[in-house]
């Protein structure tokens, strides 16, 4: 096998040994019993230091990508019978939805990757600490990344992710924007996403207004409202965006939750729309933002538009397990029920 340094990447060359071998593997290009050059053999042909290639390949060791033996050399392992893939998945909080993910993604695998999990609570100190400790250690980081949106944040956010090898990075959830790559992802469209979930409904039931409940401190909140103000713009609903429940809920109002839909806000929404005398799915809907099981249950069976979690996790683990990461979006539907 012939090792190529690249002067210009900002992997260190440790990384690129690490990397060079673990393709060469996996693409068969190396086979399973295959010598490679010693530690002295290999630094003098590249002309670096032996203690960077005896940094790649102890962690090719602890990979079990290759094996010494005692007075010839290393040798690599057959990578097909070896310890299966290490996954680190950085989630930024744990929720039901991000359970109903990491479910689908652990069942698809079933027990064909060792799967570490960790929560970074969109804290980009957080991320970098998790780094610092993980960088060599996995063959697949799984992130969500989730952080607050300002620049000085984001930029942050840019130079933690150039640290994981395109090869070994799937983001989940969302796609940072302007990163560039061939790294995986499995990701909704905010703004679109909404619009096209409404739009899945329109043809069904009109709306004498529609009522948009969200949060100040939601991430995204900025990204989904646009998109629901460009279809009720469309189709002439008039729109109206609140931080609480309304003092005053009249016949025919469609409301949108963009919040968790099993918090106070979704019960002081039911509360006032009884207390007004209104029936839910009759006189007054309402329609909530991500699915989990327990809406079949709520309010008789609560309506929602979301992203589907489970396919999320499904298409991440058929990238670690074939390999090939490649970037798509998740499929997004409305889910209806008597709430709307």
């Amino acid at each position: 096998m012939q090792f190529i340094i690249d002067s210009d990447s900002k992997d260190a060359i440790y990384r690129q040994l690490v990397s060079q071998v673990e393709q060469a593997l996996h693409s068969g290009k190396l086979k399973a019993g295959e010598q490679i050059p010693s530690m002295n053999e290999l630094a003098a042909q590249l002309n670096i230091s032996r203690e960077t290639v005896k940094k790649a390949y102890g962690i090719l060791v602890k990979k079990g990508l290759i094996q010494p033996k005692q007075g010839k050399g290393f040798y690599t392992a057959d990578v097909n019978a070896s310890a299966h893939p290490r996954v680190l998945v950085l989630f930024d909080k744990f929720s039901v939805y991000k359970q109903i993910l990491f479910n689908a993604f652990a069942e698809r695998l079933a027990g064909a990757a060792e799967i570490t999990i960790l929560n970074h609570n969109q804290s980009i100190d957080l991320l970098e600490h998790y780094l610092d400790d993980n960088l060599d250690n996995f063959d697949f980081y799984l992130l969500a990344p989730h952080f607050p949106l300002d620049e000085e944040t984001q930029k942050r956010v840019m130079k933690q992710l150039a640290r994981l090898p395109y090869r070994k990075l799937i983001m989940l959830d969302r796609l940072q924007p302007d990163f560039p790559g061939q790294y995986g992802a499995v990701y909704q469209d905010f703004e679109n996403d909404i619009y096209d979930g409404l739009s899945e409904g329109l043809g069904r039931r009109r709306t004498r207004t529609m009522r948009v409940i969200t949060l100040p401190m939601s991430l995204y909140g900025n990204h989904i409202t646009k998109g629901v103000a460009r279809f009720t713009s469309e189709h002439a609903i008039p729109v109206e965006f609140l931080h609480e429940v309304p003092q005053i809920i009249e016949k025919g109002d469609t409301f949108l939750v963009l919040n968790s839909q099993l918090d106070a806000g979704l019960v002081a929404l039911a509360h006032k729309i009884q207390q007004a005398g209104l029936v839910i799915g009759q006189d007054v809907f309402i329609i909530s933002y991500n699915e989990s099981d327990m809406n079949e249950l709520v309010l008789g069976g609560l309506t929602t538009v979301s992203t589907d979690f489970r396919e999320m996790g499904r298409l991440a683990a058929d990238m670690v397990l074939t390999h090939q990461l490649e970037k798509v979006h998740c499929p997004f539907h409305m889910n209806r029920r008597q709430t709307f």
